[in-house]
């Protein structure tokens, strides 16, 4: 979508990142550089031509043009030819051709326009000195040679030339190195915001790409979980204790519809990104599923305090700490009982998650990116993640959420300030009773 717009919605200004064809050979394999064939055509018949008129105009004051007037003419005019792929070799064989041609006394005129081409041809490819140099020495010996040099040259009887003539070409050979210089800072431009463009996109593409693995790996994460204790319930208990396998089994359904859900809708995103989503971006609100799913899996969530009303984005990202810091409980702690913490701080929210641990030490399967997801998420809107072991046991998440800053409390002043998580109380509850049930089991099968 970059490559076709550039802001927003506009089409793509050519003049601010250049017309086509100074685009080319920027892609993944540089392109083969083709010989310019029609304007050197173009430009050789022109010179001819005007040649042919200004000898005519000149009939009397300069040399006849002859074979070899126009055997000059045609290797100052062929060499253009090779302008973009030997730029220092054509702009000094352009120049010594037409040297010679005007040293030989032959007519002026568009003579120099094969200089004018070279020379702009060689400072755009980045060979400044090398364009000075030559367009240098050109004007250089057609003064030695209209000052002194005529004498001696040809044509037999011709006049010193006049210091107005040599200011006009003087003048023209600045122009056109003024000309070659705006041409080749301008390219030089267009390549910086083409770069910077292309880096642009490149940096979108990698935020996206991590977005999208954060919010894969956070919903998927505790779901499969969940899963993964529950079938090890279900195996365990299936000959001794058929209706808890049954449980297991229903709780391993439900959980993996919701992530089933989940996946579906991150997909939804990625297939249509222009169209707003089918469902809400989980937030704080849906706290009480969140610990009625640790739950099922055993864990005992106590939630203290209310959540402040937040920004969408504050409001994921909050929830998707939670949940992972849950999660990492289910699968590296021996303990049973986690609590959550809800503080508005003013500015800031903070996200408390302990657990009473000890860590147990076994493989979980994890890809070990929660708690890089989870700093990457508080990075996002300019907060921090601690997470560390307690001093007296167990581990604590500590996550403090600016809500004044990049998108946190929502500015709808139609909202309170709190906003209570629905059936907190009845939901604890039921955490504990489902818990302390499936704690018991646990603590007599170790």
């Amino acid at each position: 979508m970059d490559g076709r717009r550039t802001g927003a919605g506009g089409p793509r200004r050519w003049w601010r990142y250049g017309p086509p064809w100074a685009r080319r050979g920027e892609g993944d394999e540089p392109r083969v550089r083709r010989l310019p064939w029609p304007s050197t055509l173009l430009v050789t018949a022109f010179v001819l031509l005007g040649s042919a008129f200004a000898a005519h105009a000149q009939e009397g004051e300069r040399a006849a043009l002859d074979p070899f007037a126009r055997a000059l003419l045609l290797v100052a005019s062929g060499l253009l030819l090779w302008r973009g792929r030997r730029p220092v070799a054509v702009v000094f064989g352009t120049t010594a051709a037409v040297a010679v041609y005007l040293g030989a006394g032959y007519p002026y005129g568009p003579v120099f326009v094969p200089v004018a081409v070279a020379c702009f041809a060689a400072v755009v490819a980045g060979h400044r000195r090398a364009a000075w140099w030559a367009v240098g020495a050109l004007w250089a010996l057609h003064v030695l040679v209209a000052q002194w040099l005529y004498r001696w040259l040809p044509p037999a009887g011709d006049d010193r030339a006049s210091l107005t003539q040599e200011f006009v070409l003087a003048t023209w050979i600045v122009v056109i190195v003024a000309v070659s210089e705006l041409a080749r800072a301008r390219r030089e431009q267009w390549a910086r915001e083409r770069a910077e463009r292309a880096q642009a996109a490149r940096r979108r593409a990698d935020e996206e790409r991590l977005r999208i693995a954060r919010e894969l790996h956070d919903v998927l994460a505790h779901s499969l979980s969940v899963i993964n204790v529950q079938a090890g319930v279900g195996l365990a208990l299936l000959d001794s204790d058929p209706e808890q396998a049954r449980t297991a089994l229903t709780t391993i359904k439900s959980a993996s519809k919701e992530a089933l859900g989940d996946v579906r809708q991150v997909l939804d995103t990625l297939r249509t990104p222009g169209d707003a989503p089918r469902t809400p971006a989980p937030g704080l609100d849906r706290l009480p599923e969140l610990v009625e799913q640790a739950a099922r899996a055993g864990l005992t969530v106590r939630v203290e305090g209310e959540p402040p009303r937040l920004a969408p984005g504050a409001d994921l990202a909050a929830f998707r700490i939670v949940q992972e810091a849950l999660t990492n409980v289910v699968r590296h702690s021996g303990s049973r009982h986690a609590r959550v913490c809800l503080e508005d701080a003013g500015r800031s929210l903070r996200l408390r998650i302990d657990d009473d641990g000890p860590a147990t030490g076994a493989e979980a399967g994890g890809s070990g990116n929660g708690l890089a997801g989870m700093r990457e998420r508080a990075a996002a809107l300019g907060g921090t993640i601690e997470a560390g072991p307690r001093p007296d046991g167990g581990f604590r998440v500590l996550a403090v959420l600016p809500l004044t800053g990049k998108g946190g409390r929502t500015s709808d002043p139609g909202t309170a300030r709190r906003r209570p998580v629905p059936g907190a109380g009845r939901v604890q509850g039921a955490a504990r009773r489902a818990g302390g049930h499936r704690g018991g089991r646990r603590g007599r099968r170790r």
